[in-house]
């Protein structure tokens, strides 16, 4: 007598198994990643968001102390710019880690978030005339911008891909 599975005879399936589909193989493990090294512009880069996240942290909790004395026109309206300025300031603190490791997810939110600071710092210094505001904006958006457009930083996002 002879033992037809040992010879690489098909097995019989079961019948849940013909009619649902057996389950799938678990896949081979990836091959651990090598950790990155950051270049030197794109770790300067992180610095500045990081500290524009602190920034944005700090005008958050200078708006909830200016609401809670009462100086708001609108309680709703302070609260509601609280709540974004601390969301602002989680989105950039994460990006600015990101930066750091060179994660590929990271490079686009900084710059729109840099293109939107700059908006912002161009109308508050020109269309409102108020450059001591928009002047300090425009100076940490230049050089995130110019540092994450340097050749080392868009081969280091480059080489992170594949």
């Amino acid at each position: 007598m002879t033992d037809d599975r040992a010879a690489g005879a098909p097995q019989r399936r079961s019948l849940a198994d013909r009619f649902l589909g057996a389950a799938a193989e678990p896949p081979a493990p990836k091959p651990p990643r090598e950790p990155v090294q950051a270049p030197s512009s794109v770790r300067w880069a992180a610095v500045v968001v990081a500290v524009e996240a602190v920034v944005l942290l700090g005008a958050a909790g200078y708006f909830a102390v200016r609401t809670l004395t009462g100086d708001a026109e609108s309680d709703r309206g302070a609260w509601g710019l609280v709540v974004f300025a601390l969301l602002g300031a989680a989105l950039l603190g994460a990006c600015a880690r990101g930066l750091f490791r060179v994660a590929t997810w990271s490079r686009g939110p900084v710059v729109a978030v840099q293109l939107l600071l700059g908006a912002l710092g161009l109308t508050a210094a020109f269309s409102y005339q108020h450059p001591e505001v928009g002047i300090p904006m425009l100076v940490p958006v230049a050089v995130v911008l110019y540092l994450l457009l340097t050749p080392e930083a868009r081969l280091a996002f480059l080489r992170r891909v594949d």
